[in-house]
């Protein structure tokens, strides 16, 4: 996808595979809500590393794997080099022929520049008839590990970051489907705490991972104070005794081009 930050778009996708992998996983639930069948032409937009563009290739579908992201395209292609990827930006994307279905998972919220653009685009790839389903991160989504990010930044002297992420209510992204051309079929809003298993810096490993450029402009000296300070104000919220727990609330949907 087109980033807000240009440097959002330098993923260790080594990293994003090993000690986030969770993120694909709670996408395969999505998968069955897209029910591909054989024969099918799916679009996988916001594609990472491939994991679920294979998922999805394993029920018969033809798949096409899209993400902004050079280094995860060429992971892609490494790990599953009989499938089809390419590197394309989600609110400026073509295709030559209408696919079934379009696909998505923890990738629209990354697409914060114009999320209409998006849906446009996603509409003209579908056929009449198409489905888009999707799952972002919604309303609340990380509030507390947000929250120790503004209040570290504040406190340490510096500019308040300018987070690159949209999280819309269900009802606002429910609104932008229908007026860009979809019904909505089903639409669903959950908390989902997820735990940062393979993370011991706990939502200092979050913020390197999901919010490194914000890193970018910080003096190298504070860097790790500065962490250190995400850490104590998200601990009382988010580290239990089995370990840390991103705050995560989903918005997963499925609707129709009309």
């Amino acid at each position: 996808m087109r980033y807000e930050t240009p440097s959002l778009t330098r993923w260790n996708a080594r990293a994003y595979d090993s000690s986030f992998g969770y993120v694909s996983a709670q996408g395969v639930p999505l998968v069955e809500l897209l029910d591909p069948q054989p024969g099918e032409r799916v679009l996988d937009l916001g594609c990472g590393t491939g994991v679920l563009t294979a998922e999805i290739a394993k029920r018969g579908a033809r798949v096409l794997g899209i993400d902004g992201s050079p280094a995860m395209i060429e992971t892609a292609i490494a790990q599953y080099p009989g499938l089809d990827f390419t590197v394309g930006y989600g609110d400026d994307f073509t295709v030559a022929q209408p696919y079934d279905a379009v696909f998505s998972n923890a990738a629209l919220h990354w697409m914060s520049r114009d999320p209409d653009a998006v849906i446009s685009c996603v509409r003209m790839a579908l056929r009449p008839g198409g489905r888009f389903v999707a799952e972002l991160g919604g309303a609340g989504n990380c509030a507390t590990l947000t929250s120790a990010m503004r209040t570290a930044w504040r406190e340490h002297g510096l500019r308040e970051p300018e987070l690159p992420w949209y999280f819309p209510t269900p009802a606002e992204y429910a609104v932008r489907l229908e007026k860009g051309g979809f019904t909505v079929r089903i639409l669903e809003y959950v908390d989902r705490p997820t735990p940062l298993d393979e993370c011991p810096g706990g939502a200092a490993d979050w913020v390197r991972m999901f919010a490194g450029s914000l890193l970018d402009g910080v003096p190298p000296a504070l860097v790790e104070p500065l962490l250190r300070r995400v850490n104590e104000l998200a601990a009382p919220a988010l580290r239990r005794e089995s370990g840390w727990v991103a705050d995560y609330v989903r918005l997963r949907f499925a609707a129709v081009r009309r």
